[in-house]
C-alpha cells in the first residue's frame, strides 16, 4: 500500500504552534493534507472534551462528506472534531498530538511528549514536541547567535521588567563574546510594549525581527549556531533542537509552576541539548544529534498503518 496517497485531514484551531505539529508528523506520512481550522460553539469551547456530546451543529467550520483516511488532530478544541469524525466516518484512524485529557481509547494513536505522563497500549512518547521543521543542509554560520523570543502565557509571567533583564543579559553576552553575531525574534505572543524594550535596548548591537516583514525564524533555524530560546515555549525550544547545535533556556519566573514544563526543560538538559543561560557570560559550543521527532515518530505511525490497513 502507498501511505503517501492516503488522504490526511490535519486539524487545530488554527495557532501556529499546532500547526506545525500536525504538519510535521502528516507530512512524514503523505503528501496528501488537507488543512482544516476547526471551531465550537459555547459551551463546548470552554469545557474539557467528553463532558458534553458531540453534533455536527456545535462546530463553526463545516465538515466534509468526504471521508479522509486519517485524521491527525492538535489541541482541545480539534479533539471535538477528531471525536465527532470517528462516529461519523467508518475505519477513519484518528491520531492526536498532546494529551487530549480524555481516555486515549477515543483515538486509533495518541503522540504525547514524555513530559506529560500520558500513557497507554496506543501512546506514542515523544522527546518535546513535534514540529515542521527538517535537518538543513545548510552550512550554520560560525557566530551566529539568534535569541528567540515569546511572551506571557499562563505560567510565565514576561513583564517589562523581566525584558529589561533580558537585554541585559544580551548585552553582557555579546560582550563577553565579541565574535557573535546577534538575531533577536519576536513571536506572535511577544507584546508591543516588550519589542519596543527589545528596539530601544538593542538596536545597536543586534537585528531585530518585531513581527513586520517576511519572517526569518526559518532562516534562523537553519543557519544559527547558537541559540537562546525563553522558557516560556516548549515549541520554540523543540525546534531550535532540530539543528544539533547549543540551545541555552533563558528561564523566565513562574506566575505558577509547572511539573510538566519543570520536566520538559530537565529532559532537554539532560539529553545534553540545552542548558541555563541565566548566570552564563561565556558561550560554550558542544553537539548533540539533532532532535527529529516528527519523522521518529512517523516512522513507528507508518509500521502500525500497514499492519492496520492491510
Amino acid at each position: 500500500m502507498n501511505l503517501n496517497k492516503l488522504k490526511i485531514w490535519s486539524v487545530t484551531d488554527g495557532s501556529q504552534g499546532m500547526i506545525s505539529q500536525v504538519n510535521g508528523l502528516s507530512r512524514h506520512i503523505s503528501s496528501n493534507i488537507i488543512e482544516i481550522k476547526t471551531d465550537v460553539i459555547f459551551p463546548w469551547s470552554k469545557l474539557q472534551p467528553g463532558l458534553l456530546p458531540t453534533y455536527n451543529w456545535i462546530f463553526k467550520n463545516n465538515i466534509s462528506n468526504k471521508q479522509p483516511d486519517i485524521l491527525i488532530s492538535c489541541g482541545r478544541k480539534s479533539v471535538y472534531f477528531s471525536l465527532y469524525c470517528k462516529k461519523k466516518f467508518n475505519n477513519l484512524i484518528n491520531i492526536h498530538i498532546q494529551n487530549p485529557k480524555i481516555s486515549s481509547r477515543s483515538f486509533n494513536y495518541v503522540i504525547s511528549p514524555n513530559h506529560d505522563n500520558f500513557y497507554g497500549n496506543n501512546v506514542i512518547n515523544s522527546v518535546g514536541a513535534l514540529h515542521q521543521f527538517e535537518k538543513s543542509n545548510i552550512a550554520p554560520k560560525p557566530n551566529l547567535l539568534t535569541c528567540i523570543v515569546g511572551g506571557n502565557n499562563q505560567h510565565y509571567n514576561f513583564s517589562s521588567n523581566e525584558a529589561e533583564k533580558l537585554c541585559k543579559k544580551l548585552i553582557e553576552i555579546k560582550k563577553f563574546n565579541t565574535d557573535i553575531e546577534l538575531n533577536v525574534i519576536t513571536s506572535r505572543r511577544t507584546s508591543d510594549l516588550l519589542k519596543k524594550n527589545l528596539i530601544k535596548n538593542l538596536s545597536n548591537i543586534a537585528k531585530i525581527w518585531n513581527g513586520v516583514g517576511e519572517n526569518p525564524y526559518k532562516q534562523a533555524i537553519q543557519e544559527s549556531s547558537f541559540f537562546i530560546v525563553t522558557s516560556d515555549s516548549t515549541s520554540m525550544i523543540s525546534e531550535a533542537a532540530i539543528s544539533g547545535k547549543p540551545v541555552y533556556i533563558y528561564h523566565l519566573p513562574f506566575k505558577r509552576k509547572s511539573r510538566r514544563i519543570i520536566n520538559f526543560q530537565n529532559e532537554f538538559s539532560n539529553l545534553g541539548i540545552s542548558r541555563n543561560i541565566n548566570n552564563i557570560q561565556k558561550l560554550e559550543k558542544w553537539t548533540y544529534k539533532p532532535l527529529n521527532e516528527s519523522e521518529r515518530i512517523a516512522r513507528i505511525i507508518k509500521e502500525k498503518l500497514m499492519q492496520d490497513l492491510k
